[in-house]
């Protein structure tokens, strides 16, 4: 592909290299840009670069957060004694998005994968399983919400076993509304949003 211009060269390569956007769409998306206004370019870089640098993650699930606690960990009309474990930042998304759940969370950051290097020790699980034990802990109910791949149900086995010896806490998982092999983000919000009612308890 030939460019008129070195800098929209540049600029459709950059955004070639987000996840879903070739080539031709990054054309589009940099002409798109070059004509718009000039504050609308700049807002929408500062709004990127903030967003970058300034996001923290939450201390206590690991969510993405603008503050050290994220809302929902901070919000005292959330059911703390309920704790939705997932493996990405999306999957809370999407759960919220159903407007079904009413408890907590804790994002273990991915899953455990040999094949990809990923093991327990990279994920968030050791606080997790802190967060259940600690002396004072209000959680009672662990829900298992990963995605039913291979991958996922390799790690809600290792969390089971991690979490069966803490006599207060259940551990239940969504239940088969989402389909094998599918992830939690492209599944409706009603199928999504039965899975997390009718979870199935484990222990």
């Amino acid at each position: 592909m030939e460019f008129p211009s070195k800098l929209i060269e540049n600029a459709v390569g950059e955004l070639a290299r987000l996840p879903g956007i070739g080539r031709k769409t990054a054309l589009r998306l940099a002409l798109h840009l070059l004509k718009a206004e000039m504050d609308t370019t700049a807002s929408l870089a500062e709004a990127l670069a903030k967003m970058r640098f300034e996001i923290t993650y939450c201390r206590t699930c690991h969510s993405i957060s603008d503050a050290e606690e994220c809302g929902i960990c901070a919000n005292k009309l959330r059911d703390h004694s309920l704790v939705c474990v997932v493996s990405d930042v999306r999957d809370v998304i999407a759960i919220e998005n159903t407007g079904q759940y009413k408890g907590v969370y804790h994002v273990l950051g991915g899953v455990i994968s040999p094949i990809e290097g990923v093991g327990p020790s990279d994920l968030h699980i050791d606080s997790l399983v802190a967060r259940a034990a600690e002396e004072e802990s209000e959680v009672r109910e662990v829900i298992l919400a990963i995605s039913p791949t291979m991958e996922g149900d390799t790690t809600a086995f290792y969390l089971s076993r991690r979490l069966r010896d803490l006599p207060h806490v259940h551990i239940s998982t969504i239940a088969r509304g989402i389909p094998m092999g599918g992830e939690l983000e492209y599944a409706d919000e009603i199928t999504l949003g039965r899975s997390i009612v009718d979870r199935l308890r484990q222990k």
